[in-house]
């Protein structure tokens, strides 16, 4: 053992029982379920086995569908099929590679936030391409002569079973101690306090908080003293390697730039993912672009112009899903008002004057969920307000457990059902299904300056503040949420945060 190893072993010695004094218990119960593996198997290894085998899965079921459909009732095509059914088998680890190009296993470990719906575009891709390199092939060869029915069938298919299986496999790979990483904040500042409080309002990140890495910490917020403040910078490399620590989020610490280049240069070396929180992070969206100049990174901050074509493209995809959702949607819509009108006394629907685009106001619809005269009772229970205490922004005002809400309204509100009636101002064109949050009057008289730029857009059903936090978000964070959506607002972003809402109403948050 060499004189630096020597003094790691002892600086660990000398850290070990001073960390079990103060980080919290699931960090230990963690570390001693690893410790008592055979091998450490981190989230990278256990996600990648998980969506390769759903992969793999899909693939094989729709490739079996589409014979199934087009062979059932012909011998002959079932006897002609089976050389297809051998080379395309023989074919698959050809499909995994182009998955593994296209990036589609390696996300998970590096983003907190990474879902199934950001994967759809890749496997889109990786489909469409493999189906015609698989007909380029078979062509070629000769091995075998898929029809064209069979091979729309097969496409369709399985883009719908591949990307359905990788949500059943990050799903059951998220209730594995494996899947968990241990996180430290590097900076326990303002931002870095921030980045601790989102964190814990998203267990489904599957990020276990240890604790602050900061010499000169800032006083915490009531709501963050059970974190550990686990010592300064010269602390981390050892903290790493005692916790097993996965990630390092270095988010604005009092040391000098130099210092912090070379904090993050030594982490290199202990196979930990460092996220670096950017300066002027309210304007940095996820779809920023990043060139370079003589090797300089620079981030690309395009100006909002939301051209006709692509204002007409968001009202088409508008129009026609809340057009076919009241169609479809049509006898529950009458069964929910019915319930309503059963439970208590009042109409089936709710109005409230909203501000719109530009700010101009609308009459939002929305089933009724509280008692008729909730509006009169409002002061009753305004100390109830959850945005009242620490770390709160009182401009917000949401009740849990609001005494107001009828029976049937508390079912609505935990799966969202109140929000259907909006569909109706989706098609008249006062509301978008996605889009910043329609504020009623009260509150949209704090927004002012540069944040009434949210107004640009029409006001969503849903969109990143019902993504990401709901009624957990305070005012202000609400506020950026909605001027980051409407200046990186994309058509594509859209699909991502329709399909982003279906799990979060599926874990039955309660709405407010």
């Amino acid at each position: 053992m060499n004189t630096t190893e020597r003094a790691a072993l002892l600086q660990g010695l000398e850290l070990y029982g001073e960390m079990t004094a103060t980080v919290g218990e699931r960090t230990l119960e963690i570390v001693d379920r690893r410790r008592r593996t055979a091998t450490i198997r981190h989230r990278g290894w256990l996600v990648r086995r998980a969506l390769l085998a759903a992969d793999l899965l899909g693939l094989v079921l729709a490739m079996f569908l589409a014979e199934w459909l087009v062979n059932r009732h012909s011998s002959l095509g079932v006897l002609n099929a089976h050389a297809e059914v051998i080379v395309f088998l023989a074919s698959l680890p050809g499909w995994v590679v182009v998955a593994k190009v296209y990036g589609l296993y390696d996300h998970d470990e590096e983003r907190t936030d990474h879902s199934t719906a950001d994967d759809f575009s890749g496997v889109f891709h990786v489909v469409t391409v493999c189906t015609w390199l698989f007909i380029a092939g078979a062509h070629v060869t000769g091995l075998a002569q898929p029809n064209t029915s069979k091979l729309l069938i097969f496409w369709a298919s399985a883009v719908a079973l591949v990307s359905c299986g990788r949500a059943v496999a990050r799903t059951a790979a998220r209730r594995s101690v494996a899947y968990v990483q241990n996180t430290v904040i590097v900076g326990a500042g303002e931002i870095g306090q921030l980045i601790a409080k989102k964190l814990l309002q998203h267990p489904e990140y599957g990020i276990n908080l240890v604790g602050f890495i900061d010499g000169h910490p800032k006083e915490r917020r009531e709501d963050l003293e059970h974190l550990a403040l686990l010592g300064g910078t010269d602390r981390l490399n050892a903290i790493v390697r005692l916790l097993d620590v996965e990630r390092v989020i270095i988010a604005f610490s009092n040391e000098r730039h130099e210092d912090t280049l070379e904090l993050i240069r030594s982490l290199k070396d202990l196979d930990v993912q460092i996220d670096v929180v950017p300066r002027l992070f309210e304007l940095v969206g996820p779809g920023v672009g990043i060139h370079t100049i003589e090797g300089l990174p620079l981030v690309g901050l395009p100006p909002l112009r939301l051209s006709r074509s692509s204002q007409l493209l968001k009202r088409l995809m508008d129009l026609v899903t809340s057009v076919t959702l009241l169609g479809l949607l049509s006898p529950v819509l009458i069964l929910i008002g019915a319930a309503i009108v059963v439970d208590s006394q009042g109409p089936a629907l709710f109005r409230q004057t909203r501000v719109g685009a530009r700010g101009n106001t609308f009459r939002i619809l929305k089933f009724r969920s509280m008692v008729a005269d909730a509006d009169a009772k409002k002061g009753e229970v305004a100390h109830l307000n959850r945005h009242l205490g620490a770390g709160g922004d009182p401009r917000m005002f949401k009740v849990p457990d609001d005494p107001r809400v009828t029976r049937v309204g508390r079912l609505l509100r935990r799966f969202s059902l109140d929000e259907l009636p909006q569909l109706i101002n989706v098609v008249k064109g006062e509301m978008s299904l996605v889009g910043p949050r329609p504020l009623i009057l009260d509150e949209d008289r704090f927004v002012d300056d540069w944040a009434r730029r949210r107004l640009v857009l029409k006001p969503g059903i849903t969109g990143l503040w019902q993504v990401l936090g709901r009624a957990d978000i305070p005012f202000a964070e609400m506020v950026r949420l909605d001027y980051l959506y409407v200046t990186t607002w994309s058509l594509w972003g859209d699909f991502r945060l329709l399909v982003r809402t279906i799990p979060v109403l599926a874990r039955s948050q309660r709405a407010s």
